[in-house]
């Protein structure tokens, strides 16, 4: 379980709390971080996130026995070509994605042979606030994280992953990529793209600044994921493009329905159209969730979040 050398390529909120999360459990030597802002490398040194900010990713990753990438999903292919020279025969490279398909496909791309080190996984975890000041020892103690190992990919290296992630207190589920997107594009990519949409129908209405200046408690829980950082979501949203348009046409079916029934003045129509949904929500629990409604997870039960 001991690391020699980690390397963490982002050295920002998830990365920085990996580092953080490690070094509590005594799992880890040396930890070489890379960004592409010098200046949060230097703040990660002057945290104790990381111990030696290196010039680029390759730098970070030379020698490393684990390297973690955190990064924008659409960097992933740019980032494992610069790499993979560096990379150890035996080493365990993973990522922090909120989106599979998209990794899997450049991971393939940019590591040929040697993607059996790679174990694709993302941890359902986050804040609002983002950057290494906001790095947790704490942010993945009971948190799920998803596991997507690919056919070609070394099993003793999945189950390393898995007992990292364990030793900074998630609990670990495999899904296949495609389950995993298929998934997420509910729970999580539409909720954002959902509250995207509102905000910006309020706010573009000719009155919309001061209707937004009456909003409560419900105008706030409805809309805090709209806070989440524009570039992130922008990458997320493209790169699970298809299944979170697929998401998109069930919502506006179920909008419809109760559309149909504001229309038609039907009180007994719409009365089942809330209750449904109320029962539903009144019996779901942080990741519990609703019986088996999301297929592909592992059996473990395990707390979820909606900021990725």
């Amino acid at each position: 379980m001991m690391i020699e050398r980690l390397a963490i390529v982002g050295c920002g909120l998830m990365g920085g709390s990996v580092a953080l999360a490690l070094r509590r459990a005594g799992l880890v030597r040396h930890i070489a971080g890379f960004s592409r802002s010098a200046a949060s490398g230097r703040r990660a040194v002057e945290l104790g996130v990381i111990d030696e900010a290196c010039d680029s990713a390759a730098s970070a990753a030379r020698g490393a026995d684990v390297v973690l990438l955190s990064v924008p999903v659409a960097s992933t292919l740019e980032v494992l070509q610069g790499i993979r020279s560096t990379l150890a025969p035996q080493a365990l490279c993973m990522d922090v994605g909120s989106t599979k398909r998209d990794v899997v496909s450049a991971a393939r791309a940019a590591l040929g042979a040697d993607i059996a080190g790679f174990v694709p996984s993302h941890p359902i975890a986050g804040k609002e606030r983002a950057g290494v000041d906001a790095a947790d020892a704490d942010l993945y103690r009971g948190r799920r994280v998803i596991l997507t190992p690919l056919a070609e990919t070394d099993p003793a290296r999945t189950r390393r992953a898995r007992a990292l992630w364990e030793a900074m207190g998630s609990v670990v589920s495999d899904m296949s990529p495609e389950a995993h997107d298929r998934a997420f594009a509910a729970v999580s990519h539409l909720p954002h793209l959902l509250a995207f949409a509102y905000v910006n129908g309020v706010a573009r209405q000719p009155e919309g600044a001061s209707m937004l200046q009456l909003g409560g408690p419900g105008f706030r829980d409805f809309t805090r994921i709209a806070g989440g950082e524009p570039a992130m979501w922008r990458d997320i949203l493209l790169a699970n493009r298809d299944e979170v348009l697929a998401q998109a046409a069930s919502f506006r079916q179920a909008l419809g329905e109760i559309e149909r029934a504001m229309l038609a003045g039907d009180a007994q129509a719409l009365m089942a159209q809330i209750a449904e949904p109320s029962a539903l929500r009144g019996q779901w629990a942080l990741g519990a969730g609703m019986g088996s409604a999301v297929s592909g997870v592992g059996s473990k039960p395990a707390v979820d979040e909606d900021v990725a």
